[in-house]
């Protein structure tokens, strides 16, 4: 996987060809794989950025202390998405790592370092 920087249509038709039917089967099976190590690999993620600490404890007390059924419902709703969305920035980003480190198996890369020091020494 080379390093570089991805303009708007690259990004484009990278999402429009993940559309296709079919196109995310083997990835799908990948993940399958190796879900145990890759939740341990975002449970550590997570817990680095400190998404999930006492600020989310204490919005979890905030959306559920709602009197109205129909406020806290929206509540619960909004922070399960916010939830939502925070777990799959990590995932994507996990992933684009992941598929770098595959990359550099395949000698196909270098590693995610900004400044490739840390590859070229291992090829020394």
């Amino acid at each position: 996987m080379v390093d570089r920087a991805y303009t708007d249509a690259d990004l484009d038709a990278a999402v429009a060809a993940l559309s296709e039917p079919g196109r995310l089967q083997a990835a799908e099976d990948l993940v399958t794989r190796v879900a145990p190590a890759l939740r341990r690999v975002l449970d550590e993620a997570i817990g680095q950025g400190g998404w999930f600490d006492q600020g989310h404890d204490q919005a979890i007390r905030e959306a559920t202390a709602v009197d109205d059924p129909r406020v806290r419902a929206e509540a619960v709703r909004t922070l399960i998405a916010q939830e939502t969305q925070l777990g799959m920035f990590v995932g994507v980003t996990v992933g684009f790592e992941l598929a770098r480190e595959l990359g550099t198996l395949r000698g196909e890369g270098r590693r995610g370092s900004s400044s490739g020091d840390e590859a070229e020494q291992k090829e020394e």
